[in-house]
């Protein structure tokens, strides 16, 4: 409910402005949030009464459209300049295999959620991933998001149809184009030197946010870990509070290097971790008040702020994105994953990896990577299938120059004789 400035309850949507003044929110059929204002109360409520009506009794013409005569509208009308000829050829391909053989005889006024549901129900069990149902219900969405545009249709049946990520989410790794694309955008950012601490180190989350400086040895380019910090409600607790505590396991008692790109990172989260700590409104908390990575007020940091951290990076490289090209969600632990698909491609020994990682057994690590160690695999066996090649090669030379050698030695013998 909005509030006066006296603090008066003034309805759902309405608030009044510093001037004086009054406005209202609401959101369109297209999702749209949209404002009015008003110099009195009653104005407004009327203002916000007629715009509500009117969004409701909106007109719709008859559509007889096809969603494969629309589709071809679509690709044609909102496309043809707007994405790249590989990725218009990835919609209509994804259509003629995907959702023309089911919806697309269908008229744009007859589809409902639940025919979208379905759709993407038949595509899981016909065993297609995620990234294919995620694909079908982004074009969906986009396609009758143009319909109502055009006002074919009163409503968009794909809003609100979830697509379930069957694959675990938190083992998301970042591809390296992913990776370059991230820290380009997530340069200059508040949470950029704690990603770049994360993504170097394979630190868990709870063990980067809960180290002080006397855990950095610039010295010996160590990083001591030897607690985790935890923001939940434990028993005892009247709510949710920090929690410092020891690593996840005894194996999490490490030591791991600093390289060059974490060791600018933690200088710069030095400098500026002080700077907040020293302005007369950081608020710390009693006891953490010498962790390192902390909040533009002075308190540690939770799994949820840097999360919103990391939407907001996301969000601002999918603004320029087309619908089908969206960089995708990522968690908080996915900079660990990273670290250590980075650490297996570069050849370091599973074994180091693990100790790196903190896991309490090589199988632990073993089990994780597996994807990346089937391709190390492949890699093996070519650069083995090489070294055979090699050896061979020597054995033909060896072979070529003792049949020389012998021929010369004939020869000699012969012009001696």
């Amino acid at each position: 409910m909005g509030r006066s400035l006296n603090g008066k309850e003034l309805g759902k949507g309405i608030s009044q402005r510093k001037d004086g003044s009054y406005m209202a929110r609401y959101v369109d059929k297209y999702g749209v949030r949209k404002s009015l204002y008003a110099s009195t109360i009653n104005e407004i409520r009327l203002k916000l009464k007629a715009a509500q009506f009117e969004e409701e009794n909106r007109t719709v013409k008859y559509c007889n459209v096809t969603l494969t005569k629309w589709f071809d509208t679509w690709i044609d009308v909102y496309k043809k300049n707007a994405v790249r000829a590989g990725t218009k050829a990835g919609y209509i391909n994804v259509f003629e295999k995907h959702i023309k053989p089911y919806l697309g005889a269908y008229e744009l006024s007859e589809i409902k959620a639940s025919d979208v549901r379905k759709l993407i129900n038949l595509l899981e069990s016909n065993g297609l991933g995620f990234a294919t149902q995620n694909r079908v219900k982004i074009m969906l969405t986009d396609m009758f998001d143009k319909a109502l545009m055009d006002d074919l249709i009163g409503k968009n049946p794909a809003k609100g149809v979830r697509v379930k990520n069957q694959e675990e989410f938190e083992r998301r790794v970042l591809t390296k184009e992913e990776q370059i694309t991230f820290f380009d955008c997530s340069k200059g950012t508040y949470f950029d030197n704690l990603f770049v601490v994360a993504v170097n180190t394979g630190m868990r989350i709870g063990e980067i946010c809960a180290l002080t400086w006397d855990d950095i040895n610039l010295k010996e380019k160590k990083i001591s870990v030897t607690k985790t910090l935890s923001y939940r409600k434990l028993e005892g607790d009247d709510k949710r509070s920090f929690h410092l505590g020891p690593p996840k396991t005894k194996a999490s008692i490490r030591e791991i290097p600093i390289s060059p790109k974490c060791e600018v990172a933690l200088k710069k989260q030095f400098i500026l971790r002080n700077n907040i700590m020293s302005h007369r409104r950081s608020k710390p908390i009693e006891g953490l008040e010498n962790v390192l990575f902390v909040s533009r007020i002075g308190r540690p940091l939770c799994d949820q702020t840097i999360i919103d951290g990391i939407d907001k990076i996301i969000n601002e490289i999918n603004y320029s994105r087309d619908e089908a090209e969206l960089f995708q969600r990522i968690s908080p632990h996915c900079f660990r994953h990273t670290f250590a698909t980075r650490c297996f491609e570069a050849g370091i020994p599973p074994k180091t990896v693990q100790h790196l990682l903190g896991h309490a057994s090589l199988d632990m690590t073993m089990n994780l990577y597996t994807h990346v160690m089937d391709e190390k695999k492949d890699e093996a066996v070519i650069a083995l299938n090489d070294y055979y090649f090699d050896i061979e090669q020597q054995k033909e030379t060896v072979i070529e120059d003792d049949f020389k050698r012998a021929v010369l030695d004939t020869r000699k013998v012969v012009s001696f004789g």
